[in-house]
Order: structure tokens, then sequence, then C-alpha cells
């Protein structure tokens, strides 16, 4: 039982990632570092972390056989944790062995059961509640999401329904691996798909089409990633198009270095922003990051 909260094999099941699984949570362990650490000693009424694909908490790495913490640990392991947590999963095993894990945990953490774009409701309706119990100041709650799906299960519509709560960092999945294996397939379906879901229309269908007819539809995800943010901007995001890809650390295969998926980040503060870049000009491995 003294072993549930650290990188430490503790008997549980866990899955087996590449190196592209740790470079990633390392972005996001030195966010959530740097987002509490500022903000932990201000009168916010509450500091969330919420985790909508929360799996079991640990995966083991594919190079070396070593256990690591997964995102909703690393949350809850963190030199100055949040207040509040929400963890939901999909995969009822899953979800036990995680309750496992957190049961040590001095943290409120609340658990769901299901669908993530459907438990986001329950999560947002909660965090509201709590906004409501005194008259809205800049001190209601203050919260960070992380959506990190395996491929394209991640809806528009729950990015939106985050976006309801005030103060709502996000860190996003985005599978470029994923929509090279979908999207001309899904171009050529009438009918609503993964991918529009994703996006939350159609309109990515124009941009495709621009592209399909090219040798090569590699630079098509510049025009995907500034269309996904010019939608999380209309949501009161604040700097989400960028020129470059700087912040945007891009993960790939460990042998042939073949693109897997992006980390996209908004907020609707310029401080978190400022948080981000500092945090992506720099690897796992303390390396300035290529872009």
């Amino acid at each position: 039982m003294d072993k549930y909260l650290l990188p430490e094999d503790d008997g549980f099941p866990t899955r087996v990632f590449g190196t592209w699984t740790t470079e990633k949570l390392d972005y996001v362990r030195r966010y959530i570092y740097m987002f509490e650490k500022s903000m932990r000693e201000k009168p916010w009424r509450q500091r969330s972390y919420i985790d909508l694909y929360a799996g079991t908490g640990k995966y083991r790495a594919e190079e070396n056989g070593e256990v690591h913490l997964g995102s909703t640990l690393l949350a809850l392991a963190t030199e100055y944790p949040f207040t509040h947590y929400y963890f939901a999963e999909s995969d009822s095993s899953n979800l036990n062995i995680l309750k496992q894990r957190c049961q040590l945990a001095p943290q409120k953490i609340r658990f769901y059961e299901g669908n993530a774009n459907q438990k986001v409701n329950e999560i947002v309706r909660e965090i509201i509640s709590v906004d409501k119990q005194k008259i809205p100041d800049q001190w209601s709650s203050l919260n960070l999401a992380f959506l990190d799906p395996d491929g394209l299960e991640l809806e528009w519509n729950t990015v939106e329904t985050l976006a309801r709560v005030n103060k709502m960092d996000l860190i996003i999945y985005y599978s470029q691996f994923g929509l090279n294996l979908n999207l001309k397939n899904c171009y050529q379906t009438k009918n609503e798909t993964t991918i529009d879901r994703f996006f939350g229309d159609a309109e990515w269908r124009k941009i495709f089409e621009k592209w399909k007819l090219k040798d090569s539809i590699a630079g098509i995800h510049r025009d995907l990633i500034d269309y996904y943010k010019s939608k999380l901007h209309a949501l009161g995001y604040v700097d989400i198009v960028e020129p470059e890809t700087g912040v945007e650390p891009l993960m790939r295969t460990s042998k042939t270095k073949a693109p897997l998926y992006r980390l996209l980040f908004a907020s609707k503060n310029k401080l978190g922003h400022d948080f981000w870049k500092t945090v992506t000009r720099k690897d796992v491995w303390g390396q300035s990051r290529l872009l």
C-alpha cells in the first residue's frame, strides 16, 4: 500500500507505453508544478485538476520496464497539490485500480465512471456550484483540465462544456497520427464522423479539400490546429493562434520518429500561456526542443 503513490510496481496491472508518453507527461508535470506553485497562496475557493481519461494512474515504459506515474498520480504527488480532483474513466476495472492507488491521498477526489464526453457535464456542474456559493469574484475556482484520450475520442462539445467555467486551463491531446489515418475516409463519408465530432463541425473538410490533391498532406496540421485554436478563441481563450509551432510539442515514435500527437494548450489568461511557453522550451531530457 505504501507504493501506491510512488513510481514503483505495486502489484496492479499497468499499461505499456513508449518514450513519447514519458515526454508528454513531463510537460504536464512541469506545467502543474508551475501552475500550483504560483497560485497556491491566493484565496481561490478551490483549485481543481480534471482528468477525463484517467486510466489506472501508472504505466510501464516499453524500453526498460520502469514504472512511471500517470497524469492523475502526477497531479496528486506534485509538491503543491490541488485542493480538488475530478477523475473520469470509462473502464470500470481501470477505475477500480485508480481508486486503490488514490486511497492514501489526503486531497478531495471525485471519481466518475463512464464516457468522458458525458461525465464532463457532472464535473462542470460540481465546479460551477462551488463558484456560485458566494458572490462571483476574481477568486472563484481555478481549474486545469488534461484531455488525453487514446485517439480521437475527445469531442468538441466536451471542450465547450469545460469552457463554461470561467478559469479553466486546458491541455489537449491532438492525435496527428489518428487524423492522418482517418482524414480521407471521413472526408468521403457524408454522415457525421469521429473527426466531425472532434472539431465540432464539418469545416475541417474544407481544409482537407485544399490538401487532398497534393503529394503530401503533412502540412495540413498547421491549418487544422489553427482552425481548432480559432474555435477555442471564440470560447474566450486568449493568444491561441501562434505563428509557429513552438508551443505545440510534437511527440514521435521511438524508432522511426514518425509524428504521433501534439499537445495544445489554452488559457483565458496570458499568464497561463507564459507558463506553457516556459515549460515547452525544453524537453524531458532538459534539451532545448526542436520545432
